[in-house]
This record gives C-alpha cells, structure tokens and sequence, in this order.
C-alpha cells in the first residue's frame, strides 16, 4: 500500500485500474481487503481507489481531531481527482453520504451498502449485541469482543455458520480486532457525522441491503432510498450485512451499470 502522511499519522491507500476514478469506502469492521472480489471487474473500467480509515488496516490512529471527509478530500487532493464515484459500506457508507453532503461538486454517483442513520432508535438485536461488545471489552476479552462482531456482521441474525462461506470469519478477525484496539481514540478525535438535507443530494444514488442483515439496516436502507430523490434501491436475497463479502459477483453485476452512468 501507498502511504500519506499528515499531522495527524497518515492514511494508506492502493489504486487498481485505469479509467473514471471510482472510490470503495470500507466497514467499520473491516479494512480495504473487502472489497478484493470486486475490484478486478470494476477496474477493467474505473480507476478504483480504495483506502483505510484512520485507526483501520494500515492507516494510523488518529493523534488529534479529523473528520473523515476531510479525510477523503485529502486523498482526492493527492490523487488529482476533482470528482468521483463513490461506494460506502456500513460505517464506509455513512461516510459517502457525508462527503456528498459537504462537497456536492467532487460526486458524481453514490452507492450506499447497508449504511447506519444518525441517530436512529435501534432495536433489541442491536441492543443486545452492544451490551455484549461493552462487556466483553471491558473485561479485558478482546476475542470475545471480536467473536461478538463476527456473529452479529458476518453470520447475521437470519443464518447460521453452516451458511456463510468458508473462511469468511477468519479474514475479518484481523481487521475486527485492529478496529476494537483503536476504537477509543478514533472516537475521541472523531469530529463525528454531518447533519445536511438528503433531499438536497442530486447525484444518481443507489441503495443496497442485504435482506439477511439486521432488521434496523434493512429499515434505514428504505428510508435512504425514500428520502434521496430518485435513488434506487437494490435487495441482495444471499447477503448479510457485508454484501461485497457475501455475494460479489452479485454486487459487481448491480454496481457496474450504476458505475457507468
């Protein structure tokens, strides 16, 4: 991976693929690696930028205040790109939405995969999970917390082990764990998310969920797709919550027209 560096540590970034710049913006329990299975079809077409977090995969923990626009449009900044296509999931997804909200003018599409709201009233499932990572965490059982993650993000609330593929889990132990270690301080420099109209977003939008995910995430995905003018919403019937993970070739299929709008 590439590195920039700034005050704060540095990001680390990879480029694949020549063409419009497309950017993958990744979970909250992962890093970059999510996205591997579909990067190659889309950078037949796209140059296609993926990069950690701060405090995620390789980029750095965070030493004082940031926002992760900010952050992004840095990584544009070097990278030369004045607009792009971009592709969150989960906290990623989040993420896209506030860098549309804050610079309009640098997007040219937007796909949001099983994004959270700010805000929203959660549910007894994620609840539960939470009250299980906080205590896990607080007694000092990183693993736990990290076996906590798997279930509820991974294998999901609708399937068991049996259904999710083969070594699934194992891949993301690694990212889960470095996200838990950094949790604390991201979350204390973290400027938060930003507050805007989605009714003002203008851009081409398309919304997916997978319908084994969450019920709270399939709720927030339709509400995204309700309040985004003429956004598109797309439903995975073999995903979770990580839909680049559990079904790519469906994903690519769904993302390459949108992406060549």
């Amino acid at each position: 991976m590439i590195t920039l560096s700034d005050d704060l540590g540095h990001l680390s970034y990879v480029v694949t693929g020549d063409g419009p710049p497309v950017v993958l913006v990744h979970a909250g329990i992962a890093d970059h690696h999510m996205w591997d299975a579909v990067v190659p079809a889309l950078a037949e077409r796209h140059t296609v930028i993926r990069y950690d977090l701060r405090g995620f995969g390789q980029s750095a923990p965070p030493s004082g205040a940031f926002s992760e626009t900010d952050d992004l449009r840095r990584l544009l900044d070097h990278l030369g790109h004045e607009r792009v296509r971009l592709v969150g999931a989960s906290w990623g997804g989040r993420v896209a939405v506030d860098f549309t909200l804050t610079h309009p003018d640098r997007v040219h599409s937007l796909a949001l995969l099983a994004a959270p709201w700010p805000g929203y009233g959660w549910g007894a499932e994620m609840i539960a999970y939470d009250e299980a990572e906080t205590e896990a965490l607080a007694a000092g059982d990183l693993d736990a917390a990290v076996d906590t993650n798997l279930d509820m993000w991974v294998r999901g609330p609708a399937r068991t082990w049996d259904d999710v593929a083969t070594g699934l889990a194992d891949r993301l132990r690694e990212p889960i764990r470095t996200s838990l270690v950094n949790q604390d301080v991201v979350g204390e420099h973290s400027q938060g998310v930003v507050r805007g109209d989605l009714s003002g977003i203008s851009v081409p939008t398309l919304v997916g969920i997978g319908t084994l995910d969450v019920a709270d995430f399939q709720d927030i995905a339709r509400r995204y797709a309700a309040e985004i003018p003429g956004a598109t919403l797309i439903e995975f019937p073999a995903a979770a919550h990580l839909i680049a993970l559990d079904t790519p070739a469906e994903l690519t299929a769904a993302l390459s027209p949108f992406l060549a709008r």
